[in-house]
């Protein structure tokens, strides 16, 4: 679908930052990032509050106006204004619900740690999440499916071991042994190395 006039014409007012110009590009589109937040949250199965989806809403908007509108003024007019922001709130709600899973993962993983250290048990470390992307990337390298996807959505998407299990229907109990393997093959690589 090709560019409309009227959205032709309220991208060069939001651009020229003509007064109520923002104003009326929200009220055109905040339907559209509304319905881009929960269908992409239903597709990641992940429940939203009311709060959750205005803070999207909110990201969507503030990555919009980052930068003088640098997002708006990188559109080319290839498609329609609709397709090319479902696009873009799309990137920017999968980034940050990874970021929210990954952040509440650790927070679980910190708080699991510290109620091991007061009862004076050590965490094993292969449970942990691997932060460096790099070494994820190595680790990635070589291993067999679903083992990759396995270390893929636990370390990088910060998955749950349920999930991952209802994910790739294999049994959750076999989930931390196929991580743990997956960090002893990539040792293995640095000793050989």
């Amino acid at each position: 679908m090709a560019l409309t006039e009227i959205d032709r014409n309220l991208l060069k007012r939001c651009l020229a930052e003509e007064p109520g110009a923002w104003k009326d590009f929200v009220d055109r589109f905040l339907g559209l990032f509304i319905h881009v937040v929960q269908h992409t949250a239903h597709v990641r199965s992940v429940q939203l509050t009311q709060e959750d989806l205005d803070d999207l809403c909110a990201e969507v908007f503030v990555t919009l106006l980052a930068d003088k509108y640098a997002v708006l003024r990188n559109f080319r007019g290839m498609s329609s204004l609709a397709t090319y922001l479902t696009v873009i709130a799309r990137r920017v709600v999968v980034c940050e619900m990874t970021r929210r899973r990954m952040a509440e993962a650790m927070g679980h993983v910190q708080a699991h740690q510290a109620s091991l250290d007061q009862a004076h048990v050590s965490y094993p470390k292969d449970l942990q999440r691997v932060e460096d992307q790099d070494e994820i990337r190595i680790m990635l390298d070589g291993l067999p499916f679903p083992d990759s996807e396995v270390v893929r959505q636990f370390h990088i998407e910060g998955r749950s071991y349920r999930e991952i299990s209802r994910n790739l229907s294999i049994p959750e109990n076999s989930i931390g042994s196929i991580l743990t393997r997956s960090k002893e093959k990539l040792r293995a690589r640095e000793v050989r190395a």
